[in-house]
């Protein structure tokens, strides 16, 4: 029996008594995944992406593990449920316009000890200012850098539009603006080097491509290096008690880690390795994160129709943000209909084998994602569900 099919068949044996649609985490496979994400920092602490995980159990799973520290949320109003439940660290990757939530953050000294702020511009203070309500905690704040490589006087530029922080005296000027203003603490750098972390360099069919893309982020690594360096040192020179400095994401760990100015990695998508994971030479991980439809139809030979599926990722639109039939091997969608809504037709041999009832099992084409389609979590370990968890949605919350 080839991996595939044992993988299949174990999938197949630890599901017999539930119904899909239903997603599962092998937790061999995660644990594995978080093993090669520590092995890749190489001694430095690991933040959890939450948004590529959305399910407290699993987070709570990876930290407490030696080594991952901390979590790096994706809303304000996640960060604060998260620190009332009791995750002591969140740094919210992006910046917020949420009113109530930084009356609340403003108001309440737990989630004010527990929850960082992303900004790039002084009107994200004044926005925390005018919404405290009369809260008067120490809001803390971490500086976010732009990663972004530009070429050619700034006329080319590589990456995605984040934050409009790019040099070390921007993010000095912006540091000093939180140094003179009451009711605030710089405490953190971060910056994301999506080009780098989230671009496969080893695209099937596309050698010209491929290459192309590693030159280019090995570029972008060594101009990065350099620029980040000089940030830190710039910042540190107005806030010298700078607790971290946060880079990287499951792409590029490793490399990240190698930097000197940088004191954690952030990473989260590599706990489940969804396909668009598949095109690294970086690393390799194990897919961990399966969903699997029922097949309700048999149009034809060569043919099964499965329930729904049709789970696109965010991004540019393309073949590439749609989940693919993993097992069996050999299944692929109808061109003309592609996944859907309701029903999503397969093609291939192997549908002459399936019978109604029978589950395909699917992976997402991004991590987190996954969750907001389900309610639950199948907890698979050897060949049986030993646990049931919610996701984010399952508990009641869909934060974006």
């Amino acid at each position: 029996m080839t991996a595939p099919a044992a993988a299949r068949a174990r999938y197949d044996r630890a599901t017999a008594h539930l119904d899909a649609p239903l997603a599962i985490v092998d937790l061999d496979a995660f644990d594995a995944n978080a093993d090669d994400l520590l092995r890749r920092a190489g001694g430095k602490p690991v933040r959890v992406a939450s948004k590529s995980v959305r399910c407290r159990a699993l987070l709570e799973r990876v930290l407490a593990r030696d080594g991952f520290r901390g979590v790096m949320s994706f809303t304000l109003a996640e960060s604060l449920w998260l620190a009332r439940s009791g995750f002591e660290d969140v740094l919210l990757a992006y910046p917020s316009a949420d009113r109530a939530g930084f009356a609340e953050l403003a108001a309440d000294p737990k989630l004010a000890g527990a929850v960082t702020v992303m900004i790039d511009d002084p009107a994200h203070l004044d926005l925390i200012d005018a919404a405290r309500d009369g809260g008067r905690e120490v809001v803390r704040v971490c500086l976010e850098l732009d990663t972004s490589l530009r070429l050619l006087g700034g006329r080319v530029r590589i990456g995605a539009r984040r934050s409009p922080l790019h040099s070390p005296a921007q993010l000095a000027e912006l540091a000093r603006s939180v140094a003179r203003r009451p009711g605030f603490r710089l405490v953190g750098i971060m910056a994301y080097e999506g080009h780098v972390a989230g671009v496969g360099d080893a695209v099937a069919g596309r050698p010209l491509r491929s290459r192309a893309i590693r030159l280019m982020q090995a570029a972008a690594r060594r101009e990065l290096a350099e620029r980040r360096a000089a940030v830190v040192r710039a910042v540190r020179a107005v806030a010298p008690d700078l607790e971290f400095v946060n880079g990287g994401g499951t792409g590029s760990v490793q490399h990240t880690a190698a930097e000197d100015a940088v004191t954690e990695i952030a990473a989260g998508s590599g706990l489940f390795v969804p396909r668009l994971f598949d095109n690294y030479t970086s690393f390799t991980g194990r897919p961990a994160a399966l969903f699997a439809q029922p097949v309700v139809r048999r149009p034809g030979v060569g043919v099964v129709t499965v329930l729904g599926g049709g789970y696109p990722a965010s991004g540019a639109a393309g073949g590439d943000r749609l989940p693919v039939p993993y097992l069996p091997e050999g299944l692929r969608y109808d061109p003309q209909e592609g996944p859907g809504e309701v029903q999503t037709p397969l093609l291939g041999s192997p549908a002459d084998d399936l019978l109604i009832g029978d589950k395909v099992w699917f992976r997402h084409a991004k991590a987190g994602e996954l969750c907001e389609r389900f309610e639950a979590l199948h907890l698979i370990e050897g060949d049986a569900v030993t646990a049931t968890v919610p996701t984010y949605r399952g508990e009641g919350h869909t934060f974006l």
